[in-house]
């Protein structure tokens, strides 16, 4: 009996198993999914809800408050939930906050394949970027993508917390990252802009109003659009700015210039548009020869002003250049802006003219008397003149010539025959003196004074009587590494150096160390050069030719032989030994 009670048991326990299997099949519960379920009770911190499964599941009502669903749920409302297991601690475990997250993440995905636009609000910023909500959803939108040009910081502050267009760019489904981009939104747009009113461009159409959007060493950006069309991009290509040659576009343009230009070039794949300004008229090139020449006088208008010089419109069309250095004769590099001004009018003389460079180079100075004719025909080189001291350097003395505006260099070497470093801190400020044109030199600009050949000269005054081979008497007054100061006579002005070489006829005593200051000596002038106010001073030749003259007197042979004294006493000593010997 009881056998057959314990059968009857196992046989209903394998058949209520196998019909909650069946059961469980039917409902087609799976885990990582979303389930519908109905609400079943609301409590204080827990909604109960019944997914069709064997128990019930529970959901902290925190998850329908982050949702904003909390205010409309009521008992036996329909709700999705994400289901993350099927048998927990507790029962079934569901959650409202992921079935939100993972409603979001399936209706990006969508729009990811769709290329869709979505709107997103900026919440805050992170490192390298922003972070946005689209559809609950948090994504990153890098600082690039934010718009089509850098924003300053007050900028993205106006964007943040408003409704903004944005499209995703990247979704990674294992990490839950998405990445969005409202710069492709902004591009996408204006490309549209661009190609409508692309539409309505002709090659050859001339826009007044362009403005200048940005420069380049190739050339600048020009904006051709209207607030019907917005911006349109274009190239001005440095070649096509002007006939003339330009060695920079900033010296023609700048930014923000309005400018009239004429469309050269469409390119409708690629939204791509060529623009000159050139292209408007004619070339002035074309005969330019026939119509200038070299040297003649022109009216020309100042149409910049850079550093180096100033650009000068010819006729309203040729463009040629006045230098810095042909501004001015008294200043080489003088400030264009203090000299002329923008639009004024002047003469200028053409120094230059090449069409095959399209190069024309002016002179505004050539135009006026040059003070170095002026100077040349009143006081021409040899004349002495008046001087005032206006700049003292270490190498000389700038001073200005009188009834002139022109000055010279006086050289420390030229202010007297006794060079000394004493001679140079005579002259001060404005100190007047007079000196003498040694040179003036138009083409480098330079006149180079004297003052010392207003003054006796010691060398001629002593050496104009002499010549070479004649014996003098002088006093030293240095010493050097290779050889002495001297001076000859009772003038210490003038000094001569005699090398270390001729000191003394043999090697072994040519020492400098055997004279001394103030010692005087007697040389022979060697070589003498009255023009070069060059002499040569030799004590070793006046050793050889007295030896010479000695040996004339003492022994005839010798004189014949060339040979010196010591040749002949070494003889005479040699006899001497002989006799001693025998």
């Amino acid at each position: 009996m009881v056998l057959e009670k314990n059968l009857e048991n196992k046989a209903i326990k394998k058949k209520f198993s196998e019909m909650l299997v069946e059961d469980f099949k039917s409902r087609d519960l799976k885990e990582n999914t979303l389930v519908k379920a109905k609400v079943v009770e609301i409590g204080r911190k827990f909604c109960i809800v019944d997914i069709n499964g064997k128990s019930d599941g529970l959901i902290p009502l925190e998850e329908f408050k982050i949702t904003n669903e909390l205010e409309g749920l009521k008992v036996n409302s329909v709700v999705e939930l994400y289901l993350e297991r099927l048998e927990g601690p507790s029962g079934i475990v569901v959650s409202r906050e992921k079935a939100k997250r993972m409603q979001s993440w399936n209706n990006l995905m969508r729009s990811f394949e769709k290329e869709e636009e979505l709107t997103g609000i900026i919440k805050s910023r992170v490192r390298g970027g922003m972070v946005v909500d689209i559809d609950s959803c948090l994504t990153f939108c890098p600082g690039s993508q934010v718009d089509t040009k850098p924003l300053k910081s007050f900028e993205i502050d106006k964007l943040m917390n408003i409704p903004l267009k944005f499209v995703i760019v990247k979704m990674d489904k294992q990490r839950g990252n998405v990445v969005v981009s409202r710069r492709g939104v902004l591009e996408k747009k204006i490309n549209k802009n661009i190609k409508e009113a692309m539409s309505n461009l002709k090659e050859g159409q001339i826009i007044k109003g362009a403005r200048v959007k940005a420069i380049e060493t190739f050339g600048a950006f020009i904006d051709i659009g209207n607030e019907e069309t917005g911006p349109i991009d274009s190239l001005l290509h440095q070649s096509d700015i002007s006939y003339n040659r330009i060695k920079r576009v900033g010296d023609l343009l700048s930014v923000g210039d309005q400018i009239t230009v004429k469309v050269i070039k469409l390119d409708r794949l690629t939204n791509r548009c060529s623009v000159g300004i050139k292209q408007l008229g004619t070339d002035p090139w074309e005969g330019i020869e026939k119509k200038y020449s070299v040297g003649q006088k022109v009216l020309g208008k100042v149409s910049k002003i850079v550093e180096f010089g100033i650009f000068v419109e010819i006729d309203g069309q040729l463009q040629a250049l006045c230098h810095n250095s042909e501004l001015d004769y008294l200043n080489r590099n003088p400030n264009p802006a203090n000299i002329l001004s923008p639009s004024q009018e002047a003469v200028f003389k053409i120094i230059e003219l090449r069409p095959e460079k399209k190069r024309i180079s002016l002179s505004y100075k050539a135009c006026f008397p040059s003070p170095w004719d002026e100077l040349l025909k009143k006081y021409p080189v040899n004349s002495t003149v008046s001087c005032v001291a206006i700049n003292l350097t270490d190498f000389g003395v700038f001073a200005k010539i009188e009834d002139s505006k022109l000055s010279g260099l006086l050289h420390k070497n030229d202010i007297d025959y006794d060079q000394k470093d004493e001679n140079l801190k005579k002259f001060k400020k404005n100190t007047k003196f007079q000196a003498r044109i040694v040179e003036i030199d138009k083409d480098k600009e330079k006149i180079r004074l004297n003052v010392k050949i207003l003054k006796k000269d010691p060398f001629f005054e002593y050496f104009k009587d002499r010549k070479n081979g004649e014996i003098i008497t002088v006093k030293v007054q240095s010493l050097l590494k290779n050889g002495i100061v001297v001076s000859p006579g009772n003038d210490d002005k003038l000094k001569i150096t005699i090398k270390k070489s001729n000191l003394a006829k043999d090697p072994e005593n040519q020492r400098i160390d055997v004279f001394s200051k103030n010692n005087k000596i007697d040389c022979m002038i060697l070589d003498l050069n009255h023009e070069k106010r060059s002499v040569t001073l030799s004590i070793k030749d006046l050793e050889i030719r007295n030896e010479k003259e000695d040996i004339k007197k003492f022994g005839k042979d010798g004189s014949k032989s060339g040979a010196v004294l010591g040749d002949i006493l070494g003889k005479v000593f040699k006899s001497k030994k002989t006799k001693k010997k025998n």
